[in-house]
Formats: C-alpha cells, structure tokens, sequence
C-alpha cells in the first residue's frame, strides 16, 4: 500500500515540473513513482539528472540487465516492474535473458562480467575484490566503465530504496516473485 501519494500534475511543484514533464513526453505517462519522487524538486531532479547521465554509458541491455540484478538482490518489485518492461521493449531483451539478469547473469560473457560485478558491489556495499576488479577489467571494461557500473549501481539503488520506502502503486505489468525464478 502506497505510503505517499503520487502527486497530481496541479501538485507537482514548479522546480519539479520541467524534468517531470520530460520523462511523461518521452514515456507516455508519468510513472506514479515518478509523480511521488517529484514531491522533493532536490531530490528527484539530481536523480533525473543522474539517469540523464549514466543514460549514455554502457548499451541499453547491459544497463538494464544491471538494474534488474540490483533490484533484484535490494528486492525492489517496483523497479522489477520497470526494468522487466523496459528490458523487454526497449532493450529487446527475450524472457530467460531477463531472468538470468535478475539473477546476477547474462548469456554474453562480457554482459555477464558487467552483471556478475554488478551483483557482487551491492551485495558487498563497494567492498569488492581484486579478484572481482580483476574479472570485470579482463572481460574488456576499462576502470571508466567499471566506475560507471558503481554509479550505475547506485543510481538503481537509489530508486529501489525510494520505491521500498514509499511503495508507490505499480504501473507497469506484475513480474514473477523472486522465489520463484
């Protein structure tokens, strides 16, 4: 049950309004975590500004396949939601690649390299290896992509410790329960 409300567009404070306005031209619709997110211009615009960014890193599948293993293991069905729906129509991921992102895998090795280091930075906090470092740079990722991943990392938990905070309604089609997979 939602613990904050999505706001309506009269609701929507002017400093949040631009970036809000953005997202719902480009998607369709205003996503009610976004519409709750906006309620703090600070806050959901650094955020806006931040997935701006880290939208030109990696390729389209590899982000998503990193959003979905790291709202997986932060056990965040909001963002499964999303990530399921936008890996699938945007990334053209096929089902079981979805599920192995999910996972912490993909059937790309260096896809997988990127997922599995991924995993292993949230489910450490940062307190990774040399041997993990040394895994993600020897399938081909240079210490900008390898930080890239990290902020990647924590763009996605952002979202995913908003969306267990605040539980926003879910818009987007139900995935399988983690158990489940």
């Amino acid at each position: 049950m939602p613990r904050s409300a999505a706001l309506k567009p009269e609701q929507v404070p002017a400093d949040s309004k631009p970036a809000l306005d953005t997202f719902t031209k480009n998607i369709g619709f205003t996503p009610n975590m976004m519409a709750t997110f906006a309620a703090s211009p600070i806050a959901f615009n650094s955020w806006a500004a931040l997935l701006g960014s880290l939208s030109k890193v990696l390729d389209v599948k590899t982000r998503d396949s990193i959003g979905l293993a790291v709202s997986e293991v932060n056990g965040c069905n909001y963002c499964l939601t999303v990530h399921s729906f936008t890996a699938e129509h945007m990334a053209k991921l096929p089902a079981d690649e979805i599920i192995l992102a999910r996972k912490g895998h993909a059937s790309d090795p260096k896809r997988d390299a990127a997922l599995q280091f991924a995993r292993k930075v949230i489910e450490t906090r940062g307190k990774v290896s040399d041997a993990d470092v040394k895994a993600v740079r020897d399938a081909g990722y240079m210490d900008a992509n390898v930080m890239e991943i990290v902020a990647l990392v924590a763009m996605y938990s952002l979202t995913n410790f908003f969306n267990n905070v605040f539980d926003p309604e879910k818009d987007f089609p139900a995935v399988t329960p983690a158990g489940s997979i």
